[in-house]
This record gives structure tokens, C-alpha cells and sequence, in this order.
């Protein structure tokens, strides 16, 4: 069964910069949609950026400022996320779509202080 490992988080001041990762484990298979999702306390899950073959889609509260790519024909996906806010303080999850299921990764803080 394939395993979802999210890092690259922790804490940063306004302004900056943090690059997150997502690797989908023990498949061999590429999995064409993969995206990264954030919650933060009391709000609802929201899709922050996705790939889905060579389409990218952007929340718009960060278009401008992330980045989503995928390492060529590997499960590994990156989040450049630039000029960062407080209001992107949050966990972020990363989500794969295998068939019909979606699997979730566990999620990593992203903490931005001002």
C-alpha cells in the first residue's frame, strides 16, 4: 500500500520562503493528481495547489507566490511557497488520487509569525 511522506515545514517570518515535499512511497505507478491541501484551526480544508498531468491549478489567495512542480517521472511533489503570510499559517496536507480512492498524507505545520 503506497505511504504519503510530507516535509519541508516549520516556522518563518512574514516575507519568507519554504519549500514543501511530498513523496508518494512504494509504487512504481505515476499518479497523474496529486495536490496540496491546508487547514487551519476552524476553517475547512481548502486545495492550495494541484497537478493534474501537465495542468496546474492554483488557490487564488497564493497565485504569484507558490510553486507546484513534481520531479520528472517520479511521485514527488514540490511547493515553493514565497512571500509568506500570516494567513498561510496552517497544516497542509498532501493528497494523492489513486483511482476512485483519494490518500492522504498526515500533514505538516507551516507556521508564518509576523
Amino acid at each position: 500500500q503506497v505511504r504519503i511522506v510530507e516535509s519541508g515545514g516549520g516556522l518563518v517570518q512574514a516575507g519568507g520562503s519554504l519549500t514543501l515535499s511530498c513523496e508518494v512511497e512504494r509504487s512504481k505507478y505515476i499518479f497523474p493528481t496529486i495536490a496540496w491541501y491546508r487547514q487551519a484551526p476552524g476553517t475547512e480544508r481548502e486545495l492550495v495547489a494541484g497537478i493534474h498531468g501537465s495542468a496546474r491549478k492554483y488557490a487564488e489567495s497564493v497565485k504569484g507566490r507558490f510553486t507546484i512542480s513534481r520531479d520528472s517521472g517520479k511521485n514527488i511533489l514540490r511547493l515553493q511557497m514565497n512571500s509568506l503570510k500570516s494567513e498561510d499559517t496552517a497544516v497542509y496536507l498532501c493528497k494523492v488520487a489513486i483511482g476512485p480512492n483519494d490518500v492522504w498524507g498526515q500533514g505538516i505545520q507551516v507556521t508564518v509569525s509576523t
